[in-house]
């Protein structure tokens, strides 16, 4: 799903960092708004997984592999705002010391990856929310599907970059074709690793999970009450 340098015209690379940025600056502003204590660390730690599996690859179908987008298991554990900024950083510190991605088309991955790909898909993830049983086991499902959903739509976002300005001479057909029907077995494998570990932290700290925050109300404090007789 990375983009590198000079597959996507310049112009229209351009355009893709313009929107990354302002996307990425309403993402800072809305988390700022929004976060949680609890929620800082948890987002250093889903950077860092999200980073580790995105370096691992499995293979996928006629010679093609595949890798964690973790847009989907990086917003409903944080949030979309923070979950989408996890990784945005992901993708800046790979473009910039592990060559996984080019450097101008970091806005491009940025827009399919964290925006898209996060965004879009924790709104999937909402949507399927709101028509299943309000249970733990139904939002593992609802996470699962969604990070499904969430690698096609960051494909089909890059099929349009490309529609837009591609540098090659392969038809745009055979690039949706290949883009959107690869990446549908990709997410199978993005749906069950966003299951099972939404899943592992909901069986030890529900709390932790922002799409499940329904599910856990805060604790209400209240005074001590003096003791009775004595």
């Amino acid at each position: 799903m990375h983009i590198p340098d000079g597959f996507i015209s310049t112009g229209v690379s351009m355009a893709a960092n313009v929107v990354a940025v302002g996307g990425v600056g309403v993402c800072m502003k809305k988390a700022a708004d929004t976060m949680e204590d609890k929620q800082a660390p948890l987002a250093g730690l889903v950077a860092a997984f999200v980073f580790a599996v995105q370096m691992l690859n499995f293979p996928v179908a006629a010679g093609t592999s595949g890798h964690l987008l973790g847009g989907v298991l990086a917003t409903v554990l944080v949030g979309p705002w923070l979950g989408a900024l996890c990784v945005a950083l992901v993708l800046l510190i790979q473009a910039l010391f592990f060559a996984d991605g080019g450097l101008s088309a970091l806005g491009l991955n940025i827009v399919n990856m964290a925006l898209i790909g996060g965004l879009g898909g924790y709104v999937v993830f909402v949507a399927i929310r709101g028509v299943l049983p309000k249970t733990k086991s139904m939002v593992v499902l609802a996470s699962a599907i969604a990070a499904g959903v969430s690698v096609v739509l960051a494909s089909i976002g890059f099929w349009v970059e490309y529609a837009l300005g591609g540098v090659g001479d392969v038809s745009l057909r055979a690039v949706f074709a290949a883009m959107v029907g690869v990446h549908a077995l990709i997410g199978i494998g993005e749906g069950i690793i966003t299951g099972l570990t939404v899943g592992a932290v909901m069986a030890v700290r529900p709390d932790l999970v922002y799409g499940a925050r329904d599910l856990t109300p805060e604790l209400e404090v209240r005074p001590a009450q003096p003791a009775v007789g004595g």
